[in-house]
């Protein structure tokens, strides 16, 4: 097992332009935005921002928070792209913007490993913006999300990127039980990518919390590779959880399969200075 952090350089349509002082400042096409960043412990490179909104979180200690915006953001959200994939960001109440930035290196990881025909799994999908990346490669994607509105938003996703003829099933269901019964029914997958929260519920108001759900859901994935299965993709945001400890899980899980294990943490280049902002932590499997 590799140690390694991945950093997600800035493209057209995305960027952290500086951060600092517990913020960050981003651009997400022609707009700009603050939200709150505690890892950004430094000083800024200029503490003159200019920004169409913040996020300004709640004062105690569940977290919360709202939105202060201009008048030029659109709330139905705008059309952003990365790489062939189009997709539609906004501002949402859990001050994020409906995709996560941080994940491009691992859309472009992923991408070297399908080609036409391949069977993918996306579970904890959100707005499918992953789904889309690995469809517009030629794969078969099975997208899984709790959440009626972010499958619906996926869709959405999948007409602006011209994708919507593209063999996607849009599945609502709670990830876990879905990826059990897979097994159930001998299903087998190319590649995985995987995102659980740290707890949420499912559609019929299943619990799902990450540390007692997660070595679980990994055996589950591991049934459901093969000799020749590509790749499994594990990310895991905003948990006091070492990214050694889902690596050593990812090892464990697939180390019948042979291949390579990496784990570390994600992060995003700042333009200002260079300097990498870390986001999340992660373990991927491949052949």
């Amino acid at each position: 097992m590799s140690l390694r952090t991945l950093i997600a350089e800035p493209w057209a349509d995305y960027g952290l332009v500086d951060s600092g002082n517990g913020r960050k400042l981003e651009r997400y096409g022609r707009f700009r935005f603050i939200r709150p960043e505690p890892q950004a412990m430094w000083a800024p490179a200029s503490e003159n921002w200019r920004a169409d909104g913040e996020f300004v979180p709640a004062s105690d200690a569940d977290g919360g928070g709202r939105w202060h915006l201009d008048g030029g953001v659109p709330d139905e959200g705008w059309p952003l792209g990365w790489e062939d994939v189009r997709f539609q960001a906004q501002c949402t109440p859990f001050r994020h913007l409906a995709f996560f930035p941080d994940m491009a290196s691992h859309w472009s990881w992923m991408r070297e490993r399908v080609g036409e025909g391949s069977e993918a799994l996306n579970l904890f999908g959100y707005t499918g913006v992953g789904s889309l990346a690995l469809a517009a490669r030629g794969a078969k994607v099975t997208h899984v999300d709790a959440s009626k509105k972010s499958v619906e938003a996926g869709k959405a996703n999948a007409a602006l990127s011209g994708l919507s003829d593209a063999p996607i099933r849009w599945l609502v269901d709670d990830a876990a039980k879905f990826a059990a019964r897979e097994v159930r029914r001998g299903r087998r997958y190319d590649g995985i990518m995987l995102d659980p929260p740290k707890w949420g519920r499912g559609p019929k108001k299943e619990l799902w919390q990450l540390e007692e759900g997660l070595p679980g859901l990994m055996a589950d994935c591991a049934k459901l590779l093969e000799a020749d299965s590509r790749f499994l993709v594990l990310t895991v945001y905003a948990v006091r959880m070492s990214a050694l400890a889902i690596g050593e899980l990812v090892s464990q899980s697939l180390g019948h399969l042979g291949g390579t294990v990496e784990c570390g943490e994600m992060a995003v280049r700042e333009e200002a200075r260079g300097l990498t902002l870390p986001t999340a932590i992660f373990a991927r499997w491949s052949r």
